[in-house]
């Protein structure tokens, strides 16, 4: 008997994972305990076993789908059964559609126009990059009208809510039409261009009510090459059956019960006049009220109105929904607090001198102000348990025995927090040189997931862009983060009440007031600062020193 294969539930909270990785295809024979697929939480990358033996039979999701847990995602069984009954009907989720079994060619969206059976020309859809997605960005057209494309080269890059792709052509011959831009959300199914022979018409490929973004299309050559342009098309209501329910999502069904919004009042623009999660968006920021404003009750010239008023929007990108999402968990579930405190930066500021100007002797790297931070708090923290922590749940604290420290980067796709494992352990140059590979690959994309997870406690560096005090956000299930701010020049009285000019720096302490109180948070800054004031003392006196 065929057996689904379900995403794992992996702790009380979660309530959806992400497959990042298929091991196995339709067709093979797997035994138990075989690594079949792998999949991530918001906390954590996993390998999931086989608990049975089999011929795989079906996959019904792809890799960087969003699963929900407990939800099929294979079939194991025997060679020959029917897997029907796991991809239809019954109470299976709606997205449980798809098997990946031999490949087919996708059906055109029902958006896109009928085209006529001589017409020798293909067009491009918009790939369904995983079940549940409904509609993507595209990031990046890589072709234009009238250029030559071969079969695996790129034609144009997009997004989903969880990765970018880039799609190589499965066809050689001319780019006929594109009928979308850079910039555009665009429905899985629907026609993005047409490639085909040289001279060939490729406008009934458009997609309907595309045409006010169909940016370009190559007529036939007795016309010259032109831009479609037809009249905005006019909002139209919801689709309605027969007994007046209206077409929309599960998803967009979900939305609108969260926003208030009357699915009445949402334009359609998914397949068959269905409503999807932007419409739903859409109608809550434009409802129908705002169109019934007049003309003449408009009081901004056109011309003012393009230079005080003009604005574009572009979609986060996925990475940065990541962010925003763990940052509001973290303020929202956290009893969060800050505390600030300065000490005296000279011995610190010394030291690196030192070790700057005899670098080539020592055969030392780049050792910077932050790697001396680090090391001393891979140090200090040691002694503060309740800070070298997660909490797990809200109610389990995990204490590390080593200090894994977390290295708020940033990159061009926006805050990466690689960690560097057992830093209590490895020397000052050990850490410079651990510290520039962690970023430098995390800049550069090449970053191995798992150094992203495991940290228990995080040091963010702003003050070489001369911020002098700022709030760090702690990073979850993380109990605490350090925030380093500017070097400054500030006056202390001499013995002999001269006064005396020194360079300072202030750091600031966030921390999970659940996991520990302001005392020994204030504790641990005063026990850094003194570490720090005394770093050349210090170093040397460790076990494994520069």
């Amino acid at each position: 008997m065929a057996n689904p294969v379900l995403m794992p539930k992996q702790g009380i909270t979660v309530e959806s994972c992400i497959l990042t990785k298929w091991n196995v295809k339709v067709g093979d024979t797997v035994k138990e305990g075989d690594v079949l697929f792998s999949f991530e939480t918001d906390k954590s990358s996993i390998d999931y076993a086989a608990e049975a033996s089999g011929e795989i039979l079906a996959l019904l999701c792809e890799e960087g789908d969003e699963v929900p847990v407990l939800s099929p995602v294979a079939v194991i069984g025997k060679k020959g059964e029917d897997v029907s009954a796991f991809t239809s009907g019954g109470n299976a989720a709606p997205q449980a559609e798809e098997i990946k079994a031999a490949p087919a060619a996708a059906a055109p969206a029902a958006e896109n126009k009928a085209v006529p059976a001589d017409v020798k020309a293909t067009p491009v859809a918009m790939p369904k990059s995983g079940i549940t997605v409904e509609s993507c960005i595209i990031t990046k057209i890589s072709v234009k009208v009238g250029d030559t494309v071969k079969v695996g080269d790129n034609i144009f890059s997009y997004e989903t809510d969880k990765s970018s792709f880039d799609l190589e052509s499965e066809i050689a011959g001319e780019v006929l039409a594109i009928f979308y831009q850079e910039g555009d959300e665009v429905p899985v199914g629907s026609n993005v261009l047409a490639i085909g022979e040289h001279g060939v018409d490729a406008s009934c490929f458009a997609p309907s009510g595309s045409a006010p973004k169909a940016a370009e299309i190559k007529a036939a050559p007795a016309a010259p090459a032109t831009a479609v342009a037809s009249a905005p098309v006019a909002s139209a209501p919801a689709a309605k059956s027969e007994d007046g329910r209206i077409f929309a999502s599960p998803r967009a069904k979900s939305l609108a019960n969260k926003l208030g919004v009357d699915l009445k009042d949402a334009t359609p623009t998914g397949p068959n006049g269905r409503i999807i999660e932007r419409d739903v968006r859409e109608a809550s920021i434009n409802p129908k009220a705002a169109a019934t404003a007049t003309t003449a009750a408009q009081t901004v010239s056109k011309a003012e109105s393009a230079d005080v008023k003009a604005f574009k929007d572009e979609k986060m990108s996925n990475i940065r929904k990541v962010i925003a999402k763990n940052m509001v968990m973290s303020l929202s579930t956290m009893a969060q607090l800050t505390h600030t405190l300065s000490f005296d930066c000279t011995n610190v500021m010394e030291f690196r001198k030192y070790l700057k100007d005899n670098a080539e002797k020592l055969k030392l790297p780049n050792i910077t102000v932050n790697n001396i931070i680090v090391f001393a708090v891979s140090r200090v923290l040691k002694n503060h348990r309740d800070l070298n922590a997660n909490l797990i749940n809200g109610d389990t604290m995990r204490y590390f025995e080593h200090t894994n420290i977390g290295i708020a980067t940033d990159t061009p796709r926006g805050l990466l927090v690689p960690t560097l494992f057992g830093a209590d352990l490895m020397s000052l140059s050990e850490i410079a040189a651990k510290s520039k590979k962690l970023s430098t690959d995390a800049i550069d994309g090449k970053l191995s997931p798992e150094l992203l997870t495991g940290g228990s406690f995080t040091v963010s560096n702003v003050g070489t862009m001369g911020i002098e005090s700022f709030t760090p956000v702690v990073n979850p299930p993380q109990t605490g983060i350090l925030g380093v701010n500017t070097l400054e020049t500030r006056v202390k009285l001499g013995k002999n009440g001269e006064i005396i000019p020194y360079t300072a720096m202030s750091l600031s302490l966030s921390y999970d007031h659940r996991a520990l109180d302001g005392a020994p948070a204030s504790r641990f800054l005063k026990d850094l600062k003194e570490y720090l004031e005394n770093f050349s003392f210090n170093l040397l006196a460790d076990s494994k020193c520069i």
